[in-house]
């Protein structure tokens, strides 16, 4: 049994599969914030290879602690999914491991929560061997405490005489071999990490400047357009999760330029840990190029998400340039003149009402982009260059005349 869930985490699945997805509304969690979180549930499970045939919701104070919804809830989507041939249902927060196990035995078919299915996305990600070792070690810390609820097949012999230990021996086994993993994959991952860690020493007193975002925001599309490089970007959740490194001139001024993984609301704790020397690249940059995708509805949440993790991480404080990305696609909802029972709300702002509202009071150093299409790539260079070279002539004072502190246009 063991080595079947081996096997599932040390290969990705490529098949097409039919899923459900399934939220909650709350007190803490209204219909509309429902409505976003199920949009991008949709996108992650899209981005894992899945179609989504239906979407269940249900109000509820607090989550029902054996089944996470209520039972007649359960009961229209067993139906659902008998009726539709459903390989999988994706709820969207963390399940226990007793209500994986429980929701399991009702609907026959796989159980898969926001936690594990964003685990798998990084997984198909992966490319080089330090990024699927962390991968894999953020999946063994999520299966250990369901473990478990991995041994059905062991129900039937609690309680008969003389089939009381081997099941207790075998699951008792496959947990100290998934902690032996556990504590080996950190090992690698702490040797890894000196030898990153001598590898940004090794750089030099080069300003560090590193892209940090939402996930699908154009981190990599600008990367590419400021560098030069060839990273690879598609239009999907996490299309990146190896740290890239490259080094960038604006008019003679060098500095090195980083791409980190995209953050997401919910993000797994177990990534977070995984991922440490990805936030090492942010904890130390100099500057912060936060790359905002002004088209999404909900762009504000997106930047309230980012800010609270780098403020976990404690890189909070660092100077920032704030971009504004895709701009070409950004579109707001028009009210007709005749039209005079429509309240005037964010949905209806344009570009420059958005430029009157809070981003008025954020300063200079914010630019309005288009990475896909290049449109105001000369700001943010400008804005680069300015920042990059206050850095840069406080460590090397002698320079100053070598940089001008004025744009030479070409």
């Amino acid at each position: 049994m063991f080595y079947d869930i081996v096997h599932m985490i040390e290969q990705v699945s490529e098949e097409y599969e039919k899923t459900v997805l399934v939220g909650l509304i709350t007190p803490e969690q209204d219909e509309e914030k429902s409505t976003e979180f199920l949009d991008e549930l949709e996108f992650l499970a899209y981005t894992a290879g899945a179609q989504v045939l239906k979407r269940y919701v249900q109000k509820l104070n607090n989550p029902n602690p054996k089944t996470f919804i209520g039972s007649g809830k359960i009961d229209e989507i067993r139906s659902f999914v008998t009726q539709h041939d459903v390989s999988t249902v994706i709820f969207d927060d963390e399940l226990s491991p007793a209500q994986i196990n429980n929701i399991e035995r009702i609907l026959q078919c796989k159980i898969v929560d926001r936690t594990n299915l964003i685990l798998d996305i990084f997984a198909q990600r992966a490319q080089t061997s330090y990024a699927r070792t962390q991968v894999e070690l953020a999946q063994y810390e999520y299966l250990l405490p369901r473990l478990a609820g991995m041994w059905t097949h062991l129900d039937r012999q609690r309680g008969g005489i003389g089939m009381r230990g081997p099941g207790e021996q075998a699951i008792e086994t496959d947990r100290r071999i998934v902690r032996d993993k556990i504590s080996r994959l950190k090992k690698e991952l702490e040797k890894i990490d000196k030898q990153m860690e001598v590898q940004r020493g090794n750089r030099g007193s080069l300003v560090r400047v590193a892209l940090v975002g939402y996930t699908n925001v154009g981190k990599s599309t600008l990367m590419n357009v400021l560098s030069k490089s060839e990273v690879f970007a598609e239009n999907k959740l996490f299309a990146t999760l190896d740290t890239t490194v490259r080094k960038v001139v604006i008019q003679n001024l060098p500095f090195l330029l980083t791409d980190t993984v995209g953050f997401i609301r919910k993000l797994p704790t177990q990534l977070v840990d995984a991922f440490k020397s990805t936030l090492d690249e942010v904890r130390e940059a100099d500057l912060l190029v936060h790359v905002i995708d002004i088209s999404h509805a909900s762009f504000e949440d997106h930047i309230a998400s980012v800010n609270g993790i780098l403020s976990e991480i404690g890189s909070g404080n660092k100077p920032t340039i704030i971009a504004f990305n895709k701009v070409d696609i950004y579109e707001h909802k028009v009210i007709d003149d005749d039209d005079l029972i429509t309240e005037h709300s964010k949905e209806h702002y344009s570009l420059e009402d958005w430029k009157k509202t809070w981003m008025n009071k954020v300063g200079d150093d914010v630019v309005f982009i288009s990475a896909e299409t290049g449109k105001n790539m000369d700001s943010l260079r400008k804005l680069l260059y300015r920042k990059v070279r206050e850095i840069h002539i406080t460590r090397f004072p002698y320079n100053d005349f070598l940089f001008p502190d004025y744009w030479e246009e070409e």
